[in-house]
């Protein structure tokens, strides 16, 4: 497969049985292949994704000593922000070359998590901001748990299977700023080749190109949404519980062109967590001889530490 498959979310949400299954074996078909599909018909409406990203921009623009008042201690770089270079893919010593910011969950009627969970941080000096971010993390949260809906009637499963995981679940909505080059990169990308940790992640169209996904052939192919879709991928841990029949694909965003390296660029993923407790066991719906059980039992909050130690946000 060299393109990434588009789907329309209003085909899963009409009243038509014909049209929301031929939405569920599309996008489960996608995600099998290569894992990544680009879906238009989403609950973001273009005046919030225009507020979000003037807000973006103004937090990033701030002076580098007011943005590292925001870099919260001991918390892995779970909410606020997380300065330039200090996430590198698993296996890569190099760190990208990105700052970024973390909107977390706004819990609802449950102590334990909100104890749990660190508390979203406010930015003092942006009146907006916060309350923007907050209103594209729910919107986003929506859409995906119609996706992850579809994906449970194409696992053979009921259809609100994931509900219950996701509801205060530990999602995370990411702004990222990729600065200006301003020197040859030693060995540095904007973001190293790496499968993500979640269940599923929605991109926002960044702007521009760079996004690379790597297809089953081995070969790196660009993977741009039009202004009006959202890219989604599978993440690590819905590969893991379908036993690996949901493809987690490898993807990269590369520099780009040395005429261009004077420029930013800006890029919104939201990456959808289940709750911690939630067992990643492989579903038994998956197994069958040809496909044993490739992955041993695990919680969704043991899978999730593990990786932010290989990421080198939180030590052992």
């Amino acid at each position: 497969m060299n393109t990434i498959p588009s789907v329309n979310l209003k085909d899963f949400l009409s009243d038509n049985p014909e049209r929301k299954q031929s939405f569920v074996d599309a996008i489960g078909k996608a995600y099998e292949e290569i894992g990544f599909v680009a879906l238009n018909g989403h609950f973001l409406d273009d005046d919030l994704v225009e507020n979000l990203y003037r807000e973006v921009k103004n937090f990033f623009n701030l002076p580098t000593e007011t943005k590292q008042k925001y870099e919260i201690p001991g918390i892995g770089g779970q909410r606020g922000y997380v300065s330039f270079g200090k996430e590198s893919a698993k296996g890569k010593k190099e760190g990208d070359l990105k700052e970024f910011w973390h909107f977390g969950q706004y819990v609802e009627n449950n102590d334990e998590l909100k104890a749990e969970y660190p508390d979203n941080v406010m930015v003092k000096e942006l009146t907006e901001f916060n309350e923007i971010g907050k209103k594209t993390y729910r919107m986003l949260e929506k859409t995906a748990k119609y996706v992850l809906r579809a994906l449970a009637l194409y696992l053979g499963l009921e259809e609100t299977y994931f509900d219950e995981y996701i509801h205060n679940g530990n999602s995370i909505l990411r702004p990222i700023h990729y600065p200006p080059i301003t020197k040859e990169p030693d060995e540095a990308v904007r973001a190293a080749a790496h499968g993500d940790i979640n269940l599923i992640t929605l991109l926002m169209g960044a702007q521009g190109r760079g996004l690379q996904v790597k297809n089953h052939k081995g070969e790196w192919i660009d993977a741009i949404a039009k202004p009006d879709e959202l890219m989604i991928n599978v993440g690590d841990m819905l590969s893991r519980h379908t036993n690996n029949k949901l493809k987690s694909t490898i993807h990269r965003v590369v520099n780009p062109p040395k005429e261009l390296w004077g420029t930013s660029r800006y890029s919104i993923p939201f990456f959808m967590h289940p709750i911690s407790d939630m067992k990643l066991n492989v579903l038994e719906g998956c197994i069958d001889n040809n496909n044993p059980k490739k992955f041993d039992d695990i919680t969704a909050g043991e899978f999730l530490n593990e990786r932010l130690i290989e990421l080198g946000l939180i030590k052992k």
